[in-house]
């Protein structure tokens, strides 16, 4: 139950991300690392790439395009990291903006993100996982990525 609660807020939470991505950029766009080549496209295709991760984690047809998507949506998470560091140095370096209130925990919580995207699209049961007497961990899933 909880790993299913975890993938419908995921699927959410990217889903409401993207299309704000998509629809107002502006502010994705300035957060965004000034070496980023084209940002506002940046900003548009990772929008584009958080709208499918939702559909393909949210849907319940297919295993292995969920298990798919939870990647994706893991790789994504971990690629964005760097405009999240930039969001709290433009905000913490005189910008006004949202705070240590907003970006400490944000820091804390990005790999809890990508941790969640892996684990409610069950490509691991980490930390959950039943030991083996051979010391590898049961998997809940038998179809192959």
């Amino acid at each position: 139950m909880a790993r299913t609660l975890t993938r419908w807020f995921l699927a959410l939470a990217y889903l409401a991300a993207g299309i704000l991505h998509v629809l107002i950029p502006a502010p994705f766009v300035g957060i965004m690392p000034h070496p980023v080549p084209f940002p506002e496209w940046v900003v548009f295709w990772t929008g584009i790439a958080e709208i499918l991760g939702a559909i393909g984690l949210a849907q319940g047809r297919s295993a292995r395009l969920r298990r798919a998507a939870g990647i994706g949506l893991a790789l994504y998470a971990l690629c964005v990291w760097p405009a999240n560091i930039q969001h709290m140095i433009n905000d913490l370096g005189g910008n006004g903006g949202l705070g240590l209130g907003y970006h400490v925990p944000r820091m804390i919580a990005q790999p809890v993100i990508i941790w969640a995207a892996l684990w409610a699209a069950q490509v691991t049961d980490w930390p959950f996982a039943q030991a083996s007497s051979s010391g590898s961990t049961k998997s809940s899933s038998s179809e192959p990525l």
